[in-house]
């Protein structure tokens, strides 16, 4: 497995593996699978698992990992949790989420705390978001003291939504250490996305300013929800994002086919060739799921014709 920097935090393999698939929130799956795919995934060589308390009925992705782990111990393998603020930044919340996180996990500490909730812009108004103000004034100073106290060895921001905000976070010290980004060959964002037309998605804007800025990037939604895959696995009414998303796609799949890859493996190869990646977090929920994603970064990066090819895709109407 490749390594590849992660700044302060050191290194870290190119793939993660994340908690959304072995949660079962991208199709059906059970405990048993869920824990033989972590076993898997920590003998293929990845060194993070990135989980959420939201990933999976009753904190699902947290339990698998903790059964595996403690059926396994892997003493070095890094873990990410997050927490969501959909009612304002509160030091209180975010202490007491950490908290319940490492007593589900049996740890003392995890590697990194993520903010799970999107940012707003000054002055406007936006369900379950966070402004620029609560983000500097309360969430930063309570994830650095929680670092100072050795219940996590650093923090981030899911970097989604209007990048305005997400930049200006960047650009000020203290920085995240990590970054979540959606990285995609169609630049897809699904329902992740809620500002509307207000506002424009730009995550090339983000990976460029995330490594200017020196802050890790960790690239998410890389097969979108399930929309650059071969079929979606879970059913969604035609409307929904995914859905739309799937169906918008087609000319994707057919180049994929013409390159001789699955969708899914086209796109993993896709974000892991794009600079300024240090890791790709797998949706995998089960054993063969992952399988096809290492094989597809034993494969290596995409040439720049194939990158070329991806990127100037004109999606379906």
């Amino acid at each position: 497995m490749e390594l590849r920097d992660f700044g302060r935090l050191g290194q870290i393999s190119a793939l993660t593996l994340g908690g959304g698939g072995i949660a079962g929130v991208w199709g059906g799956t059970d405990r048993g699978e869920a824990v033989a795919t972590i076993h898997a995934a920590l003998d293929a060589g990845i060194t993070m698992l990135d989980l959420a308390p939201s990933y999976g009925a009753d904190h699902e992705s947290e339990r698998a990992v903790a059964e595996a782990l403690r059926l396994r111990p892997a003493p070095d393998v890094m873990i990410t949790s997050k927490v969501q603020l959909p009612d304002g930044a509160s030091a209180a919340r975010i202490r007491g989420s950490l908290q319940a996180s490492l007593t589900r996990l049996n740890r003392d500490h995890l590697d990194v705390l993520l903010l799970h909730t999107q940012f707003r812009r000054t002055g406007t108004t936006l369900h379950e978001t966070v402004s620029p103000e609560e983000y500097h004034d309360e969430i930063v100073p309570t994830f650095e003291a929680l670092r100072d106290e050795g219940l996590i060895r650093g923090w981030g921001i899911t970097a989604v939504g209007d990048p305005a905000p997400i930049i200006e976070a960047f650009r000020h010290d203290p920085r995240p250490d990590a970054a979540q980004i959606v990285v995609n060959p169609l630049n897809q964002n699904g329902d992740l996305w809620i500002h509307g037309d207000t506002v424009r998605p730009d995550n090339a804007a983000l990976i460029s300013a995330a490594t200017a800025a020196g802050v890790a990037v960790t690239a998410i939604r890389v097969v979108a929800a399930g929309s650059l895959t071969s079929s979606l696995d879970r059913d969604v009414p035609p409307t929904h994002p995914a859905a739309v998303d799937f169906t918008r796609a087609e000319p994707y799949r057919k180049l994929a086919a013409e390159l001789g890859e699955t969708p899914a493996a086209l796109a993993h190869r896709y974000a892991l060739s794009i600079p300024g990646v240090s890791t790709v977090i797998l949706g995998v929920k089960n054993r063969t799921e992952l399988t096809e994603c290492l094989a597809a970064a034993a494969r290596g990066p995409l040439s720049p014709e194939t990158l070329t090819a991806l990127t100037t895709l004109t999606p379906t109407s």
